[in-house]
């Protein structure tokens, strides 16, 4: 964090050996300080009052190691969903209800190739599925039945906004359930697990024109 302590204390340089500190590479800050903490008496440096700070520490406290690694984990995932929105403030609705959109669009086309191809085509629908049923699954509602309603839903209405009622609000509109996510994430998704499936076929030959 020596980079960080540097650009925050408005000039100060990193040096590697003593010899070579000088008043020109001295950074400011207003108070330095040293705290203990929990039973172990671990010890922790404060650098507070700097000119040129525009970061914040987090500091996680908790009854036992598994319960600070997973707080450790949402903390990280909403800074990142913070700075996905930073680079791109384009949402799209969560739920699976962007996947079970895309799903539909992707069985539709697969209409219009009539060759082979379209096998691939449907199997790429059949795993955007696989979100909304998984989220389905973990808030104890039947996958298939629910995701076969949602579907429904979905090209009854026209509405790409219907995802699975996670939290049993008694609506499937995640516009009404204030669900969303960042269209950047969710095409880093897609993009990264069409690719994983694209590397494996290749390294493992499945699909081969004999097999046809």
């Amino acid at each position: 964090e020596l980079e960080l302590i540097a650009i925050a204390t408005a000039g100060g340089r990193i040096v590697p050996r003593f010899q070579e500190l000088t008043t020109e590479k001295l950074g400011k800050a207003g108070l330095v300080r040293e705290k203990s903490f929990g039973t172990t008496k671990d010890r922790m440096l404060y650098i507070e009052k700097c000119a040129n700070s525009k970061a914040v520490t987090i500091f996680i406290r908790g009854g036992n190691k598994m319960m600070i690694e997973e707080t450790k984990r949402s903390i990280h995932d909403a800074l990142c969903v913070a700075r996905n929105l930073i680079i791109n403030n384009s949402i799209v609705y969560g739920g699976g209800s962007a996947e079970i959109s895309c799903s539909i669009a992707v069985d539709a086309a697969a209409d219009r190739h009539p060759g082979v191809e379209q096998y691939a085509i449907r199997a790429f629908a059949d795993a955007l599925d696989a979100i909304p049923l998984a989220l389905a699954e973990n808030s104890g509602l039947p996958p298939i039945d629910t995701l076969t309603v949602v579907k429904s839903q979905h090209v009854k209405e026209n509405n790409s906004r219907c995802g699975i009622d996670c939290n049993d609000v008694g609506t499937n509109d995640m516009k009404e359930q204030n669900v969303f996510e960042t269209l950047i994430g969710k095409q880093q998704q897609i993009l990264l697990a069409t690719q994983v499936v694209k590397m494996i076929l290749k390294i493992d030959d499945v699909i081969t024109p004999s097999e046809y």
